[in-house]
């Protein structure tokens, strides 16, 4: 059945926009069928070129899909519906551990580094024309770069590790090229993804990172680019094995022109040793973010690669927002240089609650993933109801729905905030919820 809802405008923009607005307030909802090209240029008045080109950028964005003669149809997902409005609202006297969130008593309080910054500023004011980015946060974040064995390459800093792989994708890839990326991922990316039209090629991932026959086939089916979290895997806390990576860098070197995207956010919250993939093929990059173990509002990521990479992305960064304030950047240099984070002691805090959490759902019969990070992902047969047990017993979780594509159901619990005290209830909460549902007689 096609469309009911009144496509507006003249040009392609306004039609286009006029589509978008329908997909928002659902009134064109997933799966929806849009009028052919021609029948809707007539209503409008307008030269099918013109719905086209509106049709050609709705298939960019990642709000529609083109499917041949069967027409054009609104994605089940599109982009304009972020994975993240996937939420569950935590009534009063509900415990909300959906969110991902770090624990904020092992942030830093950012007062002195900020106070420091501004000296800094005071003393030698950031004019047009300098440097994008602080030498001394270059010179610190290479150096840990070193040590951990990431291969050379100039330092950028973006707006955020998504910030980040939004302009690597942007600088090599076009609409309509697949990418291959982890499954179950990180519900941001797997939104972003459509969003620069780019299709998402499904890989699956078990406890040491992604599986190198799945790596394999995506790559061999023509993906250009594979995106890979080497540790606290978000949702289920996999880490990059030293084997793992020996496996994956071996493929990637029979397909030396694949763009690599590593996500290293866990870094300084995870103990687990990084084992990088970076250098493998032509193009690479490697991306920090200090959200997780300096705050999220910091809005700073720093990433290296290859040197064409980085200067497209520094070049087209310079055309926007020309730089991530140096401000923040000295902020950040602050909190590296005065130890304001123990790392050893935030990865042993949250691998401690993690830990906990697993042993207290294996010893109720329930399997569960998470070697490093803040989140543990529990595999289930009913999600739906899962969540809605949970929820009912007092614990909002959040659906594994927010970060699949094809693997099986699950729930993502993190761990941040939880006691010693929470271990035991949640334990016992999450057996009872995921535990089938017996049919009951009505004879």
């Amino acid at each position: 059945m096609l469309v009911e809802y009144a496509i507006e405008g003249r040009g392609a923009s306004e039609i286009a926009a006029s589509i978008e607005r329908g997909v928002a307030s659902g009134d064109l909802p997933p799966g929806r069928l849009l009028p052919p090209m021609r029948k809707l240029a007539a209503s409008l008045g307008v030269n099918p070129n013109t719905v086209a080109a509106a049709y050609r950028t709705l298939r960019e964005r990642g709000v529609i899909e083109t499917a041949g003669r069967n027409g054009s149809r609104v994605r089940e997902r599109p982009a304009s519906t972020a994975r993240g409005s996937l939420v569950i609202d935590a009534p009063p006297g509900v415990r909300q551990i959906s969110e991902g969130n770090p624990d904020t008593a092992l942030l830093p309080p950012l007062h002195d580094a900020f106070a420091a910054a501004a000296r800094h500023h005071d003393a030698r004011p950031v004019l047009y024309g300098q440097a994008p980015v602080d030498p001394e946060l270059a010179r610190l974040a290479r150096a840990s770069l070193d040590s951990d064995g990431v291969p050379d390459g100039p330092v950028a800093v973006t707006s955020g590790s998504l910030d980040a792989v939004e302009r690597v994708l942007h600088a090599h890839l076009r609409p309509g090229d697949t990418v291959a990326v982890e499954d179950p991922a990180w519900a941001s990316l797997l939104d972003l993804v459509p969003a620069l039209g780019l299709r998402p090629v499904p890989v699956p991932v078990d406890d040491d990172g992604p599986r190198p026959e799945g790596v394999e086939r995506a790559l061999e089916s023509g993906a250009r680019a594979l995106i890979v979290t080497d540790r606290a895997q978000n949702p289920t806390g996999a880490v990059v094995s030293a084997s793992r990576a020996r496996e994956l860098r071996d493929v990637l070197g029979r397909y030396p022109r694949t763009l690599l995207v590593e996500d290293d956010h866990g870094y300084a919250i995870v103990g687990a040793p990084l084992h990088p993939l970076a250098g493998a093929t032509d193009h690479w990059v490697l991306v920090r973010s200090v959200a997780k173990a300096y705050g999220p509002d910091l809005r700073l990521a720093v990433l290296t690669g290859d040197r064409v990479t980085l200067d497209r992305v520094q070049g087209r960064q310079a055309l926007g927002p020309g730089w991530v304030s140096r401000l923040t950047q000295r902020a950040v240099v602050e909190l590296w240089t005065s130890g304001a984070v123990d790392p050893v002691a935030v990865a042993a805090a949250y691998g401690d609650r993690r830990d906990a959490l697993l042993g207290a759902l294996a010893e109720r019969g329930v399997g569960a993933h998470g070697r490093s990070g803040m989140n543990v992902w529990v595999p289930v047969a009913d999600e739906t109801g899962t969540v809605a047990r949970l929820l009912h017993a007092g614990w909002a979780v959040a659906p594994g729905a927010r970060f699949r594509i094809s693997s099986p159901p699950a729930v993502r619990l993190t761990v941040s905030g939880l006691t010693a005290h929470d271990i035991g209830v949640l334990a016992d909460a999450v057996a009872r919820a995921a535990a089938p549902v017996q049919p009951r007689s009505h004879g």
